[in-house]
Protein backbone atom coordinates (compact mmCIF):
# COMPACT_ATOMS: atom_id res chain seq x y z
CA UNK A 1 0.00 0.00 0.00
CA UNK A 2 1.24 3.37 -1.02
CA UNK A 3 2.14 6.01 1.64
CA UNK A 4 0.22 9.43 0.40
CA UNK A 5 2.07 12.53 -0.38
CA UNK A 6 5.70 10.14 -0.04
CA UNK A 7 8.15 10.85 -3.19
CA UNK A 8 11.72 9.00 -3.61
CA UNK A 9 14.25 11.36 -5.63
CA UNK A 10 16.81 8.87 -7.20
CA UNK A 11 19.74 11.68 -8.04
CA UNK A 12 23.12 11.89 -7.47
CA UNK A 13 23.49 15.31 -7.89
CA UNK A 14 23.20 16.71 -4.24
CA UNK A 15 22.13 19.88 -5.55
CA UNK A 16 19.20 18.41 -7.85
CA UNK A 17 17.95 16.82 -4.70
CA UNK A 18 18.00 19.64 -2.44
CA UNK A 19 16.28 21.88 -4.96
CA UNK A 20 13.55 18.96 -5.57
CA UNK A 21 13.29 17.90 -1.58
CA UNK A 22 12.70 22.03 -0.66
CA UNK A 23 9.91 22.41 -3.34
CA UNK A 24 8.30 19.43 -2.75
CA UNK A 25 8.51 19.80 0.92
CA UNK A 26 6.60 23.36 0.71
CA UNK A 27 4.19 21.84 -1.27
CA UNK A 28 3.24 19.22 1.81
CA UNK A 29 5.05 16.12 0.15
CA UNK A 30 7.29 13.94 2.55
CA UNK A 31 10.60 13.05 0.41
CA UNK A 32 12.96 10.84 0.43
CA UNK A 33 16.54 11.14 -0.86
CA UNK A 34 18.45 8.41 -3.02
CA UNK A 35 21.92 8.98 -4.49
CA UNK A 36 22.18 5.89 -6.68
CA UNK A 37 19.90 3.29 -7.98
CA UNK A 38 20.42 0.50 -5.83
CA UNK A 39 19.41 2.64 -2.87
CA UNK A 40 16.66 4.00 -4.58
CA UNK A 41 15.22 0.50 -4.98
CA UNK A 42 14.92 -0.23 -1.59
CA UNK A 43 14.21 2.98 -0.85
CA UNK A 44 11.05 2.86 -3.08
CA UNK A 45 10.56 -0.56 -1.59
CA UNK A 46 10.58 0.00 2.00
CA UNK A 47 9.01 3.53 1.87
CA UNK A 48 6.21 2.42 -0.41
CA UNK A 49 5.91 5.96 -2.35
CA UNK A 50 3.13 7.51 -3.94
CA UNK A 51 5.65 8.45 -6.83
CA UNK A 52 9.54 8.21 -7.60
CA UNK A 53 11.37 11.01 -9.59
CA UNK A 54 14.20 9.31 -11.67
CA UNK A 55 17.57 10.33 -13.13
CA UNK A 56 19.18 8.70 -16.03
CA UNK A 57 22.52 8.88 -15.22
CA UNK A 58 23.43 7.46 -12.04
CA UNK A 59 26.58 6.43 -10.79
CA UNK A 60 26.29 2.31 -9.84
CA UNK A 61 23.92 2.17 -12.55
CA UNK A 62 21.41 3.39 -15.86
CA UNK A 63 18.09 4.75 -14.73
CA UNK A 64 16.63 2.76 -17.70
CA UNK A 65 17.83 -0.44 -16.03
CA UNK A 66 16.52 1.00 -12.46
CA UNK A 67 13.35 1.73 -14.01
CA UNK A 68 12.88 -1.85 -15.77
CA UNK A 69 13.76 -3.40 -12.32
CA UNK A 70 10.80 -0.96 -10.49
CA UNK A 71 8.33 -2.13 -13.49
CA UNK A 72 8.98 -6.19 -12.36
CA UNK A 73 7.27 -5.23 -9.42
CA UNK A 74 5.56 -2.00 -8.91
CA UNK A 75 3.25 0.53 -11.23
CA UNK A 76 3.35 3.24 -9.08
CA UNK A 77 4.05 6.19 -11.16
CA UNK A 78 7.52 7.13 -11.92
CA UNK A 79 8.96 10.87 -13.26
CA UNK A 80 12.26 10.88 -15.24
CA UNK A 81 14.29 13.99 -15.12
CA UNK A 82 16.77 13.51 -17.21
CA UNK A 83 19.69 16.22 -18.84
CA UNK A 84 19.27 13.54 -21.96
CA UNK A 85 16.95 15.17 -23.88
CA UNK A 86 16.47 13.24 -27.77
CA UNK A 87 13.56 11.76 -29.11
CA UNK A 88 15.27 8.60 -28.83
CA UNK A 89 15.99 8.54 -25.25
CA UNK A 90 12.23 9.64 -24.45
CA UNK A 91 10.56 7.16 -26.27
CA UNK A 92 12.55 4.49 -24.80
CA UNK A 93 11.88 5.58 -21.63
CA UNK A 94 8.54 5.90 -21.43
CA UNK A 95 8.39 2.12 -23.79
CA UNK A 96 9.78 0.39 -20.36
CA UNK A 97 7.27 2.34 -18.62
CA UNK A 98 8.27 5.63 -17.38
CA UNK A 99 5.47 7.62 -16.47
CA UNK A 100 6.41 10.93 -17.60
CA UNK A 101 9.74 12.80 -18.98
CA UNK A 102 10.92 15.60 -18.07
CA UNK A 103 14.84 17.50 -19.07
CA UNK A 104 16.90 19.22 -16.91
CA UNK A 105 17.03 22.09 -16.46
CA UNK A 106 13.42 22.12 -15.86
CA UNK A 107 10.25 24.59 -14.58
CA UNK A 108 9.63 23.73 -10.76
CA UNK A 109 6.12 24.56 -11.19
CA UNK A 110 5.54 22.32 -14.30
CA UNK A 111 6.75 19.70 -12.33
CA UNK A 112 4.81 19.76 -9.26
CA UNK A 113 2.01 20.27 -11.94
CA UNK A 114 2.90 16.52 -13.52
CA UNK A 115 3.27 15.04 -9.86
CA UNK A 116 -0.22 15.93 -8.67
CA UNK A 117 -1.49 14.88 -12.56
CA UNK A 118 0.42 11.54 -12.10
CA UNK A 119 -0.71 11.10 -8.73
CA UNK A 120 -4.67 12.08 -9.24
CA UNK A 121 -4.31 9.14 -12.03
CA UNK A 122 -3.73 6.84 -9.86
CA UNK A 123 -6.18 7.78 -7.27
CA UNK A 124 -8.80 7.42 -9.73
CA UNK A 125 -7.90 4.72 -11.87
CA UNK A 126 -8.07 2.68 -8.14
CA UNK A 127 -11.42 4.51 -6.88
CA UNK A 128 -13.94 4.33 -10.00
CA UNK A 129 -14.99 2.62 -12.74
CA UNK A 130 -16.20 5.87 -14.39
CA UNK A 131 -13.95 8.01 -16.03
CA UNK A 132 -14.87 11.67 -16.39
CA UNK A 133 -12.95 14.40 -18.31
CA UNK A 134 -14.83 18.11 -18.48
CA UNK A 135 -17.69 17.33 -21.27
CA UNK A 136 -16.73 13.42 -21.97
CA UNK A 137 -17.66 10.37 -19.64
CA UNK A 138 -16.79 7.09 -19.65
CA UNK A 139 -19.01 4.27 -17.97
CA UNK A 140 -15.95 1.34 -17.74
CA UNK A 141 -18.58 -1.18 -16.68
CA UNK A 142 -21.47 -0.22 -19.40
CA UNK A 143 -18.74 0.32 -21.80
CA UNK A 144 -20.48 3.51 -22.83
CA UNK A 145 -19.07 6.91 -23.75
CA UNK A 146 -20.92 10.47 -23.50
CA UNK A 147 -20.49 13.82 -24.69
CA UNK A 148 -22.30 16.48 -23.10
CA UNK A 149 -24.53 13.85 -21.65
CA UNK A 150 -25.47 12.69 -25.75
CA UNK A 151 -24.00 8.77 -26.33
CA UNK A 152 -21.02 8.63 -28.38
CA UNK A 153 -21.03 5.66 -30.71
CA UNK A 154 -17.66 4.11 -31.31
CA UNK A 155 -16.39 1.25 -32.67
CA UNK A 156 -14.87 -2.03 -30.19
CA UNK A 157 -11.36 -0.54 -31.57
CA UNK A 158 -12.31 3.06 -31.02
CA UNK A 159 -13.24 2.72 -27.55
CA UNK A 160 -10.51 0.67 -26.48
CA UNK A 161 -8.06 3.16 -27.92
CA UNK A 162 -10.18 5.91 -25.82
CA UNK A 163 -10.45 3.69 -22.77
CA UNK A 164 -6.25 2.84 -23.12
CA UNK A 165 -5.38 6.93 -23.49
CA UNK A 166 -8.32 7.75 -20.71
CA UNK A 167 -6.92 5.76 -17.98
CA UNK A 168 -3.12 7.08 -18.57
CA UNK A 169 -4.16 10.70 -18.72
CA UNK A 170 -1.88 13.01 -18.81
CA UNK A 171 1.02 10.76 -19.55
CA UNK A 172 2.41 10.40 -22.83
CA UNK A 173 1.92 7.24 -24.23
CA UNK A 174 4.58 6.58 -27.33
CA UNK A 175 3.28 4.90 -30.67
CA UNK A 176 4.70 1.22 -30.15
CA UNK A 177 3.11 1.39 -26.79
CA UNK A 178 -0.39 2.03 -28.32
CA UNK A 179 -0.05 0.00 -31.28
CA UNK A 180 1.16 -3.11 -29.08
CA UNK A 181 -1.64 -2.70 -26.49
CA UNK A 182 -4.34 -2.34 -28.86
CA UNK A 183 -3.20 -4.50 -32.11
CA UNK A 184 -0.72 -6.57 -30.54
CA UNK A 185 3.14 -7.28 -30.95
CA UNK A 186 3.22 -7.45 -34.44
CA UNK A 187 1.43 -4.23 -35.15
CA UNK A 188 3.89 -2.30 -33.48
CA UNK A 189 5.62 -0.66 -37.07
CA UNK A 190 2.13 0.50 -38.24
CA UNK A 191 2.14 3.95 -36.80
CA UNK A 192 -0.21 5.50 -39.90
CA UNK A 193 -2.19 2.75 -39.01
CA UNK A 194 -3.16 4.51 -35.58
CA UNK A 195 -3.02 7.46 -37.41
CA UNK A 196 -6.16 6.65 -39.10
CA UNK A 197 -7.72 5.43 -35.99
CA UNK A 198 -6.65 8.67 -33.92
CA UNK A 199 -8.30 10.72 -36.29
CA UNK A 200 -11.50 8.97 -35.95
CA UNK A 201 -11.83 8.86 -33.01
CA UNK A 202 -11.21 12.94 -32.87
CA UNK A 203 -13.93 13.93 -35.03
CA UNK A 204 -16.29 12.28 -32.41
CA UNK A 205 -15.09 13.43 -29.45
CA UNK A 206 -13.41 16.42 -29.98
CA UNK A 207 -15.14 20.14 -30.61
CA UNK A 208 -12.74 20.58 -33.36
CA UNK A 209 -11.03 17.32 -34.50
CA UNK A 210 -8.64 19.79 -36.25
CA UNK A 211 -7.75 21.62 -33.35
CA UNK A 212 -7.95 19.32 -30.81
CA UNK A 213 -8.92 19.29 -27.06
CA UNK A 214 -8.65 15.73 -25.06
CA UNK A 215 -6.19 13.94 -27.67
CA UNK A 216 -3.19 15.59 -27.72
CA UNK A 217 -0.52 14.67 -30.27
CA UNK A 218 3.38 14.55 -28.75
CA UNK A 219 5.23 14.79 -32.17
CA UNK A 220 7.41 12.04 -32.83
CA UNK A 221 6.50 10.11 -29.92
CA UNK A 222 3.02 9.29 -29.12
CA UNK A 223 -0.25 10.64 -27.70
CA UNK A 224 -1.77 11.46 -24.68
CA UNK A 225 -4.88 12.56 -23.04
CA UNK A 226 -5.20 15.90 -21.90
CA UNK A 227 -6.74 16.54 -18.01
CA UNK A 228 -9.73 18.96 -18.30
CA UNK A 229 -10.67 18.70 -15.07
Amino acid sequence: MTVKNTVVIIDDESQIRKILSISLESADYKVIEAENGKDGIVQVATNHPQLVILDLGLPDRDGLTVLKELRTWTNIPVIILSVRNSEEDIVKALDIGADDYLTKPFNTSELLARIRANIRRTIQSEESTVFINGNLKIDLAAHIVKKDKEEVKLTNTEYLLLVLLAKNVDKVLTHRFILKEIWGPSAVENSQYLRVFIGQLRKKIEDDYSNPSYIITESGVGYRMRNLI
